[in-house]
């Protein structure tokens, strides 16, 4: 029986892992072993920065939220509470964007949640 040489498919693995370290510095866009090692180590980057991605954006909507609460004489704590016992279910990224673009109807909510508080 003929000897299977795995000459092509280890070429296409290699070349496949190449084509994912274009444009990287140096040695690791060229040789394998180095380019293999960057492009692990941009995955691992890759995946941790999707989940910091959804954490900053949390700290953002609050910091925005919490600057235009003080603009209408309250603060942020106040603020969620009095909007959960009013039950207005609005998430932080839209509070954001109504904080920004609506100052009059962000001034609505602010005074729906010191009614209930």
């Amino acid at each position: 029986m003929a000897r299977v040489k795995g000459a092509l498919a280890t070429r296409k693995r290699r070349n496949k892992t190449l084509k994912l370290a274009k444009g990287y510095w140096g040695a690791k866009s060229k040789l394998f072993k180095t380019a293999k090692e960057a492009v692990y180590k941009s995955g691992r980057y890759a995946y941790i920065s999707r989940r910091l991605k959804k954490r900053d954006f949390r700290k953002l909507w609050i910091t925005r939220i919490s600057a235009a609460c003080k603009s209408n004489g309250m603060n942020y704590s106040t603020f969620i509470n009095g909007l959960k016992k009013a039950n207005i279910g609005l998430n932080r990224k839209m509070l954001s964007e109504i904080a920004i673009n609506d100052g009059a109807g962000f001034a609505v909510l602010c005074e729906k949640a010191k009614a209930a508080v």
